[in-house]
């Protein structure tokens, strides 16, 4: 049996840092047809594709979409990214020509408890140090252009306010690529009249801000300039919205986002290429790479393998019903990525005890993944399901969730690829271009834009999550009329709710039905366009746990970062 995960000799950062890593140039060369003067490197190993060479892409034929997400997220672990890493590995490894397309890692989450996100073992994308860190710096561009927006709104206040607005009902908030608990809420422009007017304020992370999910789902530079300039930035004293564009605003943002747009190429510790670009959050906005990347992708190779974030039920509604629907794309197999150690927990396993067989605990935890896997067909895509093999796995554990899929009308596959690579995955691979070449799958949207805004928030509650009943006090729903009224009825919903659990209680593992899912708040994202229905006890600023990641990280002597996962 393979080692188990978490046994290696070596640290995931230990693998990465000794990766005979292949010039960015050769691997776009030779594994995608881009020459050198179509990337613009940043140093040796990483580089953007230029818009340019973007665009001469257009008419190509697109290849075959494949999505990974995963069951409701445990302490235990699931190992999405690392298999969307392995899976792109196993491809190429079958030899099918493949890639895949990642989100960047937020600061927040790398030096918080999350940890990164550029796999794990020996499914890695690299330079893991880089991903994880700064990067190509698309990250402080969007910081940058989203605070110069704040920065415009309370400058025209100090100015005369023209446009009259109403420092009350300022919905444009700050933000910054770190978990710091103690800007949720703040008043700005204290310190008397040099300083403009004092209101109340606050901060989100980076992640949660509309110019990262405008980034995200803009097609081009102007497509991503024309959503800049329909951000609404706040309201008058007759409530009427005041626009990003009003205030002159998204010329210089777009200036700022110019070069960030572009993609990021790097690769795998088995050389297969990866476009990591963009990072939205999945429990606070809609939680998937950008669409330029994907697309692009889709023209370079036959197989692109991308994920969503957390589990089905909050990253792969919203990779359906709102990266499909704006970006005309349909994935056309879906990978749910488990273990059996997290599938345990859901039956109510500690961790400390995961180690131990317990069947009947597998047994009551098998319907969170049943739950995953109705939830994908009512998509209308075939799922593969890929189990993330631990060495405490034992052989009547691993026949329980293979018998219990092939009930369900799926396939359940070990997957090794933590511990062997692409080779690990070969069989899930294999599996997934069978159901991808049968054109089986054929996306269906959950609900129609002309759909009520409420309704289709009770829509994902009652077909997703199995909630009974969507409460919301007057005011929201009162606001969710007044968008309608002002011409934003057609937008989907993004919702905003914990990551851990169907329902809005964290606790509630396993498969929950008949909760009740209140909507304590809405945002109007006009450029990403979608609404924000916040529910239950979610930040959209996170702060650091008690022991955070940070304490781990450092510098050693001879330069190389340790610490980080």
């Amino acid at each position: 049996m393979p080692a188990s995960q978490h046994q290696s000799p070596k640290s995931d950062i230990e693998i990465s840092q000794s990766a005979k890593k292949r010039p960015i140039i050769e691997i776009a060369k030779e594994k995608l047809g881009i020459a050198a003067e179509n990337l613009e490197p940043y140093g040796h190993y990483k580089a953007k594709v230029s818009m340019d060479y973007v665009k001469s892409l257009k008419d190509k034929k697109s290849g075959k979409l494949i999505l990974v997400t995963a069951i409701t997220p445990t302490p235990a672990g699931e190992g999405k990214t690392t298999t969307t890493v392995g899976l792109a590995d196993a491809l190429n490894h079958i030899s099918k020509k493949a890639m895949l397309c990642l989100r960047e890692p937020s600061l927040g989450p790398s030096f918080g408890m999350k940890g990164g996100a550029a796999g794990g073992g020996y499914a890695q994308v690299v330079p893991m140090e880089d991903i994880n860190l700064h990067f190509t710096g698309d990250f402080h561009a969007i910081t940058s252009a989203h605070n110069l927006l704040s920065a415009l709104i309370d400058n025209h206040i100090y100015w005369g306010n023209a446009l009259a607005i109403d420092s009350r009902r300022v919905a444009w908030r700050r933000v910054m690529d770190m978990n710091d608990r103690a800007l949720r809420e703040i008043v700005c422009s204290l310190g008397g009249v040099a300083n403009g007017y004092p209101r109340e304020a606050g901060f989100d992370i980076t992640v949660a801000s509309e110019v990262m999910a405008i980034f995200c789902l803009a097609r081009d530079l102007d497509d991503l300039k024309e959503r800049l300039g329909k951000i609404i930035v706040g309201y008058t004293r007759d409530r009427k919205p005041v626009l990003a564009k009003d205030l002159k605003a998204h010329g210089a943002m777009t200036a700022l986002l110019k070069e960030a747009i572009a993609p990021n190429l790097v690769q795998t510790l088995e050389g297969t290429p990866a476009f990591i670009h963009g990072g939205p959050f999945a429990n606070i906005a809609h939680g998937c790479n950008s669409v330029t990347a994907t697309a692009t992708a889709l023209k370079l190779t036959d197989y692109v393998v991308t994920e969503a974030g957390f589990g089905a039920d909050l990253g792969g509604e919203k990779f359906f019903d709102i990266k499909c629907r704006k970006a005309g794309l349909a994935p056309d197999c879906v990978v749910l990525v488990a273990t059996i150690r997290a599938l345990k927990m859901h039956g109510g396993v500690q961790k400390a005890d995961l180690k131990k067989e317990d069947v009947k605990a597998l047994e009551a935890g098998m319907a969170n993944l049943q739950r995953h896997v109705e939830n994908v067909k009512k998509f209308g895509i075939q799922p593969v399901i890929s189990i993330n093999r631990f060495s405490a796995d034992t052989p009547a554990e691993i026949e329980l969730v293979k018998s219990a899929c092939a009930k369900l009308g799926v396939e359940a596959i070990m997957a090794d690829h933590w511990a062997m690579g692409g080779e690990g995955a070969a069989d899930v691979a294999r599996a997934v271009v069978k159901i991808c070449d049968s054109g089986k799958s054929k996306l269906k949207l959950l609900y129609p834009d002309e759909m009520p805004l409420f309704e289709k928030i009770e829509t994902i509650a009652r077909e997703i999550y199995r909630a009974k009943a969507v409460t919301a006090d007057k005011s929201v729903k009162d606001q969710l009329k007044s968008w309608e009224e002002m011409g934003y009825g057609k937008l989907p919903i993004c919702v905003a709710k914990t990551q851990y659990s169907f329902s809005t209680n964290a606790d509630s593992k396993g498969a929950p039905n008949d909760h009740i899912i209140n909507v304590r708040e809405v945002r109007l994202s006009a450029g990403a366009e979608f609404v924000v229905a916040i529910c239950g006890e979610i930040m959209t600023m996170p702060g650091l746990p008690k022991v955070p990641a940070a304490d781990s990280i450092d510098v050693g002597a001879d330069g190389k970062i340790v610490g980080l996962f």
